[in-house]
């Protein structure tokens, strides 16, 4: 698949998806936002990815939203679809969704600063990997806004509501060790191993039975909000879901028993 705004590629059920506007540290345009939904779209129902990685071209992750953006003159405008039109989020919830809900787990690698929206799309990610060069900057409050795309469900869940309250209040800067330590980062490496840590990550779950991966994954989002026994019965659908595919059930006995590097398929 080819883009205008941003890279694709998959190497061994693997995909990487590359923001692609480094002069503009992969400012969020319309056209960037459009490829996202695309590409997060194929993601989704391609069987063949299992892991994916998000990242940005350049020195930067995502410096949010192309505020420097402007309309072609004289060009009318182009009227959204009457679904989107009735979309009571807007883009920036459009975005968040496209990210949190693809079904594989996804991976930050963070090469810089991600800022507003674009810190946003990285809190949408399962896993986010970094080093001291990886900035974060909530960045809504200077601009006059409150936080978006997803950043008031994202932030205090994974910092707590205080950390959270004091990065949004007060748009600091937050680099590399102080994000490991908040944990907005989950793997502090050297900048230049971040895309190495990242793609050893996804290999390692790749390596593993991608309907258990992939219930997983819905069982932990479903379960964020949930008190522990309606907890308690989503796990107990996810696992269901999770031995639907019975040739790796029997591959992971098999191999356990022969004392060998099990091959999963997802069926």
């Amino acid at each position: 698949m080819n883009f205008e705004n941003l890279l694709f590629e998959t190497d061994a059920h693997v995909a990487t998806v590359t923001l692609n506007r480094p002069d503009r540290l992969n400012a969020l345009s319309a056209g960037l936002r459009e490829d996202l939904y695309a590409v997060t779209d194929h993601i989704h129902s391609n069987d063949d990815i299992r892991a994916v990685i998000i990242t940005g071209a350049g020195r930067g992750f995502c410096s949010g939203a192309d505020v420097g953006a402007r309309p072609e003159p004289a060009v009318e405008p182009e009227v959204p679809s009457q679904n989107n039109r009735l979309d009571q989020y807007g883009w920036v919830g459009k975005l968040a969704t496209a990210v949190y809900e693809v079904g594989v787990p996804t991976i930050a690698a963070m090469n810089g600063v991600a800022a507003g929206a674009g810190m946003s799309v990285s809190l949408a990610c399962d896993i986010r990997v970094g080093s001291t060069n990886s900035r974060f900057k909530t960045v809504f409050a200077e601009r006059g806004l409150s936080p978006d795309t997803g950043m008031s469900y994202f932030l205090p869940r994974l910092i707590g509501y205080g950390r959270a309250a004091d990065l949004i209040f007060t748009s600091r800067d937050v680099y590399g060790e102080e994000a490991y330590r908040l944990g907005l980062l989950d793997r502090l490496v050297e900048p230049d191993e971040v895309m190495t840590a990242a793609r050893e990550t996804a290999a390692m779950i790749c390596a593993l039975p991608p309907m258990a991966i992939r219930s997983g994954k819905r069982t932990l989002q479903q379960n964020q909000d949930l008190d522990f026994h309606r907890a308690l019965r989503n796990e107990t659908v996810g696992l269901s879901h999770a031995t639907r595919a019975p040739h790796d059930m029997k591959e992971q006995r098999e191999a356990f028993l022969e004392k060998r590097k099990p091959t999963f398929t997802g069926n």
